[in-house]
């Protein structure tokens, strides 16, 4: 009985990590259950069909928590990273003794995907639209916080006229001056200093001091002043806000989401699949929305319930509905749709940089074959349903 190879496959938190130990290394491929949208590109990806797709409806939806997307045969895989390149959620981690390593790269070559995904900083103006629309936290907007209500109250945040660089001035009329002392009461910037009042002068004699770092130019005090004698200028030097906006490459699904909304044009993404997906929403089960909950793109919607003096006598309200704009043709929804052919998905290219293999040729052919919701043809002209267990 042979000592070596040894496998294991068990759940460590979110993750599950397939091991096979070997006489001079161990190989680890660890699964992020949570990251994992059961898109099944690994699963055509995989050179020895050590992965299948599991429940993924169910588990997307969190209906389930014992199972994952995809469930791999640790002792069919070759731990050769081919599924780590494929997957383009950053949901699977090859490790080589516990170093991340990717040996068909190392050894062989193999393309990877081209991801344009980038921000231009001169365009990029700091606001919060990329962030609260993208699916899939991929937006790192490392700007300070300000008093604003974006994210409700955090501690330690800025004052609002700090957000830009301006320069303020501050001038008073000495000769119209009477040191009333109004300006000082409203406003904390300014404080107006009496001498000591003596009989000797039998005047009020003083002076008015202002303070730019806690003035925010709102001319409260020009407004309030009875005898007209203040004037207050700003000057705005930079209206950029500080900080900056990044996109998390490993995060980024090139849903177009952010590029798309951005309103100074700022974004460009090019999505890494071309190709085309078709809802037949008249083959849909109502109330089942099970597509859209999982999409991990956000593109699958219930459309809006048409009013009644618009609905038509033979007309059928569509019950489920995809934005194209935003498709990223990964194929999550086909492989949890419970229905028959309500989904179909044909891709057509793929952006990737380097050398084509006959391995990535062969991959790339599985890839491009039209498929489509609940059913599996495994053999010409017979069409199975897929097998719970495995389904």
């Amino acid at each position: 009985m042979a000592l070596f190879p040894k496998f294991s496959k068990k759940k460590d938190g979110i993750n599950v990590v397939m091991e096979q130990k070997l006489l001079q290394n161990v190989n680890n491929l660890i699964l992020n259950a949570e990251t994992c949208t059961g898109c099944g590109i690994c699963v055509e990806a995989c050179p020895e069909d050590a992965i299948v797709l599991g429940l993924v409806g169910a588990s997307r939806r969190g209906a389930i928590n014992y199972a994952a997307p995809i469930d791999v045969d640790e002792t069919k895989c070759s731990y050769c990273g081919v599924c780590v390149i494929m997957c383009p959620f950053n949901a699977l981690t090859l490790k080589v003794d516990g170093k991340e390593r990717l040996p068909i790269i190392e050894k062989e070559g193999f393309p990877q995907y081209d991801m344009k995904a980038e921000i231009d900083e001169e365009k990029c103006v700091r606001c919060t639209i990329c962030e609260e629309v993208c699916p899939r936290d991929a937006i790192d907007r490392n700007v300070p916080a300000y008093e604003g209500t974006y994210k409700g109250p955090v501690a330690g945040a800025k004052d609002r006229q700090t957000a830009i660089k301006t320069k303020t001035t501050f001038t008073v009329d000495k000769e119209k001056c009477s040191l009333c002392g109004l300006c000082g009461a409203l406003c904390p910037a300014i404080v107006v200093k009496h001498k000591q009042f003596t009989a000797e002068s039998g005047k009020v004699e003083g002076d008015v001091i202002w303070d730019e770092t806690k003035c925010d130019a709102c001319k409260v005090c020009v407004e309030a002043c009875p005898e007209e004698c203040i004037t207050v200028e700003r000057e705005v030097i930079s209206d950029k806000v500080d900080g900056k906006v990044d996109i998390i490459q490993d995060n980024c699904c090139t849903c177009t989401w952010c590029s798309r909304n951005c309103p100074t044009e700022a974004i460009t993404v090019e999505k890494i699949f071309e190709g085309d997906i078709e809802f037949h929403a008249e083959k849909c089960p109502g109330g089942c929305s099970t597509c859209a909950e999982i999409c991990p793109a956000n593109a699958i919607y219930l459309p809006s319930s048409i009013p009644a003096a618009e609905m038509k006598r033979d007309g059928i309200e569509a019950t489920i509905a995809v934005n194209k704009d935003y498709c990223i043709l990964c194929g999550a929804c086909v492989n949890a749709c419970p229905g028959e052919d309500i989904i179909v998905l044909q891709r057509t290219g793929i952006r990737t940089k380097g050398k084509e293999t006959d391995l990535f040729n062969k991959i790339k052919a599985k890839l491009f074959e039209k498929r489509t919701s609940k059913v599996k043809e495994e053999i010409t002209g017979q069409v199975n349903l897929k097998m719970m267990e495995k389904a």
